[in-house]
């Protein structure tokens, strides 16, 4: 019998995966956290299915997301960046990752690690949502503009609410799983 999945993923061996092992799984690990971050940056605007297609190429051309490197990043990387055809090259969402690397690097030595940061605005626990259909599902919440807000307000771009939203998501801080898919209880 064929796993009951939500209703966003179904039909791409990638999307598939991806839903199965990642998307709504608690992230507390910072490296993790900033990829994450980085590549729903880099979705704004565009398919999801589009980003995890380009996902490897993104983890080449960034260094494996080192927000360390990144924050180090010179014009010439940047115009290297923008002339990589395997990733979306957007010339203000390169240049949003290297700020937002430099932006992270200082909320871990605010908070001790930007996991620390980001999970106090669910008081460290993910919030449970009951999605019956993932079309009546929300794009943005009271949570997700706070943080959103506080994001900006700290130096990040490209990080409106529905972008920090879908961040939460992936990273298991809200589980958005319809209530009938078999992750729902998992996470």
């Amino acid at each position: 019998m064929e796993k009951q999945r939500c209703g966003w993923c179904k039909g791409d061996p990638l999307y598939e995966a991806y839903h199965d092992v990642e998307w709504g799984a608690p992230v507390k690990d910072d490296d993790t956290l900033f990829e994450f971050l980085v590549l729903e940056t880099f979705q704004a605007g565009l398919s999801w299915i589009t980003i995890l297609k380009k996902r490897e190429n993104f983890r080449k051309a960034l260094d494996n997301f080192d927000y360390r490197k990144i924050a180090r990043y010179e014009e010439s990387k940047i115009q290297a960046l923008l002339n990589d055809a395997g990733i979306i090259r957007n010339k203000l969402k390169v240049g949003a990752t290297v700020s937002n690397a430099l932006a992270f690097m200082k909320v871990q030595d605010e908070f001790g690690s930007f996991s620390d940061y980001v999970w106090s605005f669910v008081n460290h626990s993910p919030i449970k949502n009951r999605v019956e259909n993932y079309k009546n599902g929300p794009a943005t919440t009271e949570i997700s503009d706070a943080l959103s807000k506080d994001l900006k307000k700290r130096g990040f771009k490209f990080v409106g609410s529905t972008v920090t939203y879908a961040f939460m998501q992936a990273v298991g801080m809200v589980n958005d799983h319809e209530i009938s898919c078999f992750r729902y209880e998992q996470v």
